[in-house]
């Protein structure tokens, strides 16, 4: 052993630094990598390198990066040499060290709590990953880069942010000093390819095929619908999956918060809110969105979730012949999504009593898709229920489906059954003057579905 060395393992003793050799290796490789990226944006022309196609740019960042390493004179492998190039392409060209999750495409959401916690959740179960950023402000300038595409900021002033990802993929972040432990930041993926209704139907088994020919049927014949649920139980990908129904003949408008639906009809018009700048001004919320949709001739209105007083002019829309619209709600059960909806309209400032209120919404929508989020990470559509109408004060409501939870299983799976309630509903005379006939066996009680 070296002098060196010796005076080194001295120190490590006396300071009680036991850190094993892997962690100060992993420590070495970011140290190094660092100071590469460092260098290459003191030396590398940002704005030249954009206007660079995409394939181009990747081999011209991974040159600089070996002529770096080679006046580093640092001796590597040829796995380590090719992940310090992969690595630093990712933090000129891409989203850092989110990029290799980002890849993944069995990750559903991506859940960094500050620099050194990222968890992410496959197959419906969150898992610790071996993902860190450098520090707190390496995930700040990933943020950054995030939001600043979309042209939205994030700072003191404004320490949290909604944005979307190229994909599509749902962001959402916060900041000190309302994050007490770092930024953090949530992400919500979405599936390069879009699920299809096969797809829950055969193979996540979140509902029978006599639902999803039910469904079908509602968005051809343009019947209003709701679609209930907690978060990340499943409501945008059902939306989006419902929205594939709609005739390629209709023009369609969607309003969101930060834009998700990936609707595959030819005639889509994408509205998304802004909000405010640094002075406070020029916010555009839903709802001037949706009143401005209105002059638009559209024949459907998709809200990407109702959240505000936009539900009245929701509501005004869906009574005033934009029938098979599309909305959605975060609620527990369908009944709890009537009483969002009807306070919702209150924080409208109108002087309606709570029976208008109750009328207008029954008017307006026919049907209410509760989804929900098992114990197991599952998604199923829990319940089809249909508005009949009032009785006195009260929206009466009919359940057409429902899946029935009859315990959880050894590996802790939830075991249920979905199931008819044997209820026609007074919707299929509307389905039958669009084309739509449900078969008899459809509203059979006595059949199970696991």
């Amino acid at each position: 052993m070296s002098l060196r060395e010796k005076l080194q393992t001295v120190q490590n003793d006396a300071s009680g630094d036991i850190m094993p050799p892997a962690a100060r290796a992993g420590m070495a490789a970011s140290e190094l990598k660092l100071r590469i990226h460092q260098k290459m944006l003191d030396r590398v022309d940002l704005a030249a390198l954009d206007a660079l196609p995409t394939e181009r740019l990747k081999q011209e960042v991974a040159t600089l990066v070996e002529r770096l390493i080679a006046e580093e004179a640092v001796a590597l492998n040829e796995m380590e040499r090719r992940t310090l190039v992969r690595d630093v392409q990712y933090e000129m060209l891409g989203l850092g060290p989110l990029e290799l999750l980002l890849a993944d495409p069995g990750i559903s959401d991506i859940l960094v709590n500050g620099h050194r916690k990222v968890f992410v959740e496959r197959g419906g179960r969150l898992e610790p990953v071996d993902v860190k950023f450098s520090d707190d402000k390496h995930l700040m300038r990933i943020i950054d880069k995030i939001v600043s595409r979309i042209g939205r900021r994030i700072d003191e002033s404004s320490p949290m942010v909604d944005a979307r990802l190229q994909d599509g993929s749902r962001v959402n972040a916060v900041i000190p000093p309302l994050a007490l432990d770092g930024p953090i930041l949530s992400i919500r993926r979405f599936s390069a390819t879009p699920l299809a209704m096969a797809d829950l139907v055969d193979r996540y088994k979140s509902l029978t095929p006599y639902m999803a020919q039910m469904l079908e049927g509602l968005i051809r014949a343009k019947v209003n619908m709701l679609v209930s649920g907690g978060t990340g139980s499943g409501k945008t990908t059902l939306l989006n999956i419902l929205s594939g129904y709609i005739p390629h003949a209709e023009r369609v408008v969607t309003i969101e918060d930060a834009a998700e639906l990936q609707l595959q009809q030819p005639h889509v018009v994408r509205l998304e809110t802004r909000p405010p700048n640094i002075e406070g001004r020029g916010e555009v919320t839903q709802r001037a969105l949706l009143i401005n949709a209105l002059r638009m001739r559209p024949d459907r209105i998709i809200v990407g979730e109702v959240r505000g007083s936009e539900a009245v002019d929701m509501l005004q829309a869906m009574n005033t012949g934009h029938e098979g619209s599309l909305t959605t709600v975060h609620a527990n059960s369908p009944r709890d999504a009537l009483a969002r909806v009807e306070n919702m309209v209150g924080m409208a400032g109108f002087s309606m009593t709570p029976k208008a209120i109750r009328q207008q919404i029954a008017s307006a929508i026919t049907v209410i898709v509760q989804v929900s989020r098992l114990t197991d990470g599952r998604r199923k559509v829990v319940s089809i229920q249909e508005i009949t109408g009032m009785e006195s004060e009260t929206i009466t409501l009919q359940e057409i489906f429902a899946y029935r939870q009859s315990g959880i299983d050894a590996e802790g799976k939830v075991a249920g059954s979905f199931a008819a309630s044997g209820v026609r509903p007074k919707f299929a005379e509307r389905l039958r003057a669009y084309g739509v006939t449900l078969p008899d066996a459809m509203f059979d009680p006595t059949q199970r579905y696991m």
